[in-house]
């Protein structure tokens, strides 16, 4: 049962992180923006069932929960440790969820050419980008390249964050520029 060692602002207003004691998971993370995608976590399952709930996103140590602006946060806060207290610590098996971005340098639809811009990308991701989003209580992960589109997903307090699909956006495609200048960041 995770306890609770803070709770912080993101730059999303409508998003808060938490900051946990026990892990619960070990570096897989869990991104839901739908009760119906919800159904087979028992923690994001309980958020959901929270009115205002609209996106739960944990990793290791610390959880974003998402709401739909129409909640006070001082009570919301208070309704959503409950579940996030009650929920199981980190488990071996927690290996096996979540999307795995590396299955992507392995996909033998894209060509060699490809999957090594994509390995390229990703290490510069981890090193200039994803650091900053996870302290802001969100992340973000390849969902792949189409031609000259790279397609990015925004998890957590990112989802919903206006920075990130404006600024954050463009500071990422201008990073990538640094691989290849003719690639077209998207958000899906």
């Amino acid at each position: 049962m995770p306890k609770i060692a803070e709770v912080e602002l993101t730059p999303n207003p409508n998003a808060r992180k938490f900051i946990l004691k026990e892990p619960l998971t070990w570096g897989v993370a869990r991104s839901f923006d739908s009760a119906e995608e919800a159904q087979d976590d028992p923690l994001a399952n309980a958020l959901f069932a929270i009115p205002h709930v609209t996106n739960v996103f944990y990793v290791d140590h610390w959880l974003t929960v998402t709401q739909d602006g129409a909640a006070d946060w001082s009570s919301l806060l208070r309704e959503v440790a409950v579940p996030i207290r009650e929920a199981q610590a980190a488990e071996d098996q927690s290996q096996s969820y979540g999307a795995n971005e590396a299955d992507l340098f392995d996909d033998e639809s894209y060509s060699p050419a490809e999957r090594e811009k994509l390995r390229q990308i990703s290490e510069l991701l981890d090193e200039r980008v994803r650091p900053f989003l996870q302290g802001d209580g969100g992340d973000l992960f390849i969902v792949g390249l189409e031609g000259n589109t790279l397609q990015v997903h925004y998890q957590g307090a990112c989802g919903s964050c206006p920075s990130s699909l404006s600024g954050t956006l463009m500071g990422i495609e201008s990073l990538v520029h640094q691989i290849d200048p003719m690639l077209e960041v998207v958000p899906v």
